[in-house]
């Protein structure tokens, strides 16, 4: 008996997607709920699981196709209830598998770095939960390897149009690749000059449209401010063992900001609106997203109603969210939503930048490197640890007094970290 493999049905607002990579070749037997193919949206990676255990005994979608939801990818022959027999795959592969997927769950990213690069995940060592392994560890044994080649194939005079057929002579006569090492010097003079032209991604196009629409239809400014941060700083290092023996995870600044950022929120609520069409929309919730930088580009998952989470529970949300964008397995309900945005570029060590909004929403902080500066406390010249702060803001909604009140409120609760923990 056969049944259809099919596009499940896609998260809100999303349309179509793109088939990017086939897990499983025709031939080859699967086992239920094992992934098949990685579909790319404009938010997240999806994995479409065999529905029974079979064969896939044909794929309809190639890699590259865009599908919606309903649509049939492949074919899988799966054993009849008269049969007692075990269905055996139709032509066994003449490799030996990589790994048992079952013992060892992969995420898409990671499944694809092992697959390109025909790595076997029992000999890499993972540090990610459980021992799951996460593309760090994949690029990291990667890069540990001494054997790296890169192969560039010679440029002809020759113009070839694409996808027309080359005879075998042609093929023949063409120059052999060229093999070049690390350890080679590469000759300035030599004609060879590679290029290499990629799709751009479904994120990273969604991205790129975000970021067009926000300059586009907003009256984006940005106004800054520095925070001495030398009061959080102590304040971490009295307490920041005892809070991970406790909670089981680091105390970091990020937790800091986002409760300096709800206070600051409260008191100016147009900085925590957006704007529909002729209508300020006001939101009465907190939900708060923490931008984060992948291999896949930008993207930006929520807490929601951060108002309503301590400390630990925003750092714990924080840490799942980056193991999650570090293994590509975020959902679209991570995503959804949000109605105000911090962005890290210090960690990055950027000292200043004018971070772009992130519509609908009408603001953004942007936080930056601390570094010690000289600073004059008490008629007296102090070094302190200081860090820029940026506000961007839609100035149809967001007045230039709001924004400027909205970024000392900020800094007051940073250095006098009483206001948050006390709610004064």
């Amino acid at each position: 008996m056969s049944i259809e493999v099919v596009v499940p049905q896609l998260p809100e607002s999303v349309s179509d997607a793109t088939l990017i990579n086939w897990q499983k070749k025709p031939g080859d037997f699967v086992n239920k709920n094992e992934n098949l193919v990685d579909l790319e949206t404009d938010k997240v990676v999806l994995e479409v699981t065999a529905p029974e255990s079979g064969i896939l005994s044909q794929i309809l979608k190639e890699n590259g196709t865009i599908v919606t939801a309903g649509e049939v990818l492949a074919i899988l022959q799966i054993q009849s209830a008269e049969e007692n027999t075990i269905v055996e795959p139709i032509e066994k592969s003449t490799q030996t598998p990589l790994n048992n997927e079952e013992d060892m769950p992969l995420s898409p990213s990671v499944r694809r770095l092992i697959h390109e690069n025909g790595l076997n995940p029992n000999e890499i060592t993972g540090t990610g939960k459980s021992g799951r392994l996460t593309k760090s560890d994949v690029l990291e044994h990667l890069n540990s390897s001494s054997s790296i080649t890169v192969e560039l194939t010679a440029v002809t005079n020759e113009t070839v149009q694409p996808g027309s057929p080359i005879s075998a002579a042609n093929k023949q006569e063409a120059p052999e690749s060229t093999i070049i090492t690390p350890s080679d010097s590469i000759n300035t003079s030599s004609s060879i000059r590679p290029e290499q032209r990629v799709a751009m991604t479904r994120l990273r196009a969604k991205v790129a449209e975000r970021l067009l629409q926000a300059q586009q239809n907003a009256a984006m400014l940005t106004t800054f401010n520095e925070v001495n941060m030398q009061n959080v700083i102590d304040l971490r290092n009295q307490y920041k063992d005892r809070f991970e023996k406790k909670h089981g995870v680091k105390l970091g600044f990020m937790s800091f900001f986002v409760k300096a950022s709800i206070e600051a929120l409260k008191h100016f609520p147009a900085i925590n609106a957006s704007i529909d069409g002729s209508d300020i929309i006001y939101h009465g919730y907190y939900d708060l997203g923490i931008a984060v930088s992948t291999p896949r580009g930008l993207i930006v998952p929520v807490l929601h109603d951060a108002d309503q989470l301590d400390f630990a529970g925003i750092e714990k949300s924080i840490a799942s969210y980056g193991e999650k964008a570090r293994a590509g397995t975020l959902s679209y309900d991570d995503l959804k939503g949000g109605t105000f945005t911090i962005t890290n570029g210090g960690v990055f060590g950027s000292m200043l930048s004018t971070p772009i909004l992130n519509p609908p929403q009408c603001a953004i902080l942007g936080m930056h490197a601390i570094k010690e500066r000289p600073v004059v406390e008490n008629g007296q010249i102090v070094i302190r640890p200081i860090m820029y702060l940026a506000l961007s803001y839609d100035h149809r909604l967001v007045d230039g007094r709001e924004a400027v009140q909205f970024l000392v409120t900020i800094k007051e609760c940073l250095e006098s970290p009483a206001h948050l923990l006390l709610n004064i």
